[in-house]
C-alpha cells in the first residue's frame, strides 16, 4: 500500500474510533433506528445535488444501502442503546474484517495464506473470550447485535468491491447517493419498533448535542470515512484494506475510557490482545514469516 493510502486508511481509523463515543451520545437523546435515519438524510442531503450519482447498476446502490448502512448501523445502534459499552463496540465489530475474508473467499474466490488463517482464528478466540464476559457491564444482546452489524458490514465490503468493477468512479458521490437508500427503511423501522410517541418526543426535545451527533455520524463518519474506505477497497484487494480497522478499537476504547469511565475486564484485555494479535499475523504475516526462518 502506497504511503499516502496508509495515511488516509489510518484517517478513517482515528475518526471511526470516535464515532463510537459519539454512537453513544447521541442514542442517550434519539431513538437509536430515528438516529439512522436522521444520519443518512444529512449525509445525503443537500451533497447529492451537488455531486453527479457515478454509473453504477442501482442494485449495487440499494444492496450498499440495505447492508452497510441499514443493517450495520440498526444493529450496531440498537446494541449501544442496550448497554453494549462503546469501545467495547469498537472492539467486537471488527470481526467484520475475518468475515469479511471468509465471504470474500466464497464469493469472490480471494485464496488464503496459512497466517491469514492463523490470525483468523486467533481473532475469533478472542471473541470467545470477550463474549464470555457478558453481564452488567456488556449484556449478551448488546454483543450479539454488534456481531450481526459487524456480519452486515462485511457483506456491504463485497458489494463495495462489486462496486470497483464497474471502473474508476467518484468515491465520495458513491457514498452520497447510497445514502439516499436508509433513510425510508430507518423510518420505517422505527415507526414499527420504537412508535410515533417516542419519535414525537425525541424530535420536541432535539438539542444541539442530538446535532452535533448526527452531523458528526453523517458528515465524518459516514461521507469522510466510508468514501475513503471506499476508494481504498476499489484500489486494493479486500484482505488486505479489511484487516485496518481492527485499529480502530485502539481509539474507540481509549475515548469510551476517557469520555464515559468504560473500564475492561481481565478477560477483555486478554480477548483484545487475541484480536490484534490476529491483526499483526494477518497484515504482516507474510513478511514474518520469511524474516523468522533467515533468523534461524
Amino acid at each position: 500500500m502506497q504511503p499516502r493510502d496508509l495515511a488516509l486508511a489510518l484517517l478513517v481509523v482515528t475518526v471511526w474510533g470516535l464515532n463510537f463515543a459519539v454512537i453513544r451520545s447521541g442514542v442517550a437523546e434519539v431513538p437509536p433506528l430515528l438516529l439512522g435515519a436522521l444520519r443518512f438524510l444529512l449525509a445525503a442531503f443537500p451533497a447529492v445535488f451537488f455531486l453527479r450519482a457515478p454509473k453504477v447498476p442501482w442494485r449495487l446502490y440499494l444492496a450498499y444501502g440495505m447492508t452497510i448502512s441499514v443493517g450495520q448501523f440498526a444493529f450496531l445502534f440498537s446494541a449501544i442503546h442496550l448497554g453494549m459499552p462503546s469501545g467495547l463496540a469498537s472492539l467486537v465489530l471488527q470481526s467484520q474484517a475475518f468475515v469479511t475474508m471468509i465471504l470474500a473467499a466464497v464469493w469472490l474466490h480471494e485464496r488464503w495464506r496459512g497466517h491469514q488463517i492463523g490470525g483468523l482464528l486467533l481473532a475469533a478466540a478472542g471473541l470467545a473470550l470477550i463474549g464470555s464476559a457478558h453481564g452488567l457491564e456488556m449484556p449478551l444482546t448488546g454483543f450479539l447485535l454488534t456481531l450481526a452489524a459487524a456480519s452486515m458490514w462485511a457483506t456491504g465490503n463485497i458489494v463495495t468491491r462489486a462496486v470497483s468493477r464497474h471502473g474508476p468512479i467518484n468515491q465520495l458521490a458513491f457514498v452520497v447517493w447510497a445514502s439516499l437508500v436508509p433513510p425510508l427503511p430507518f423510518l420505517a423501522l422505527s415507526l414499527l419498533i420504537e412508535g410515533w410517541p417516542a419519535i414525537d418526543v425525541a424530535i420536541g426535545a432535539f438539542s444541539l448535542r442530538s446535532f452535533a451527533a448526527v452531523a458528526y455520524l453523517a458528515w465524518a463518519a459516514t461521507l469522510l470515512g466510508y468514501g475513503l474506505w471506499t476508494r481504498l477497497l476499489g484500489r486494493y484487494p479486500v484482505n488486505q484494506v479489511a484487516p485496518f480497522s481492527l485499529l480502530v478499537p485502539l481509539v474507540g476504547l481509549t475515548t469510551g475510557w476517557l469520555a464515559f469511565g468504560e473500564a475492561l475486564q481481565p478477560v477483555h484485555f486478554a480477548g483484545a490482545a487475541l484480536l490484534l494479535l490476529g491483526l499483526v499475523i494477518n497484515l504482516f504475516g507474510a513478511r514474518l514469516l520469511p524474516w523468522m526462518r533467515a533468523r534461524r
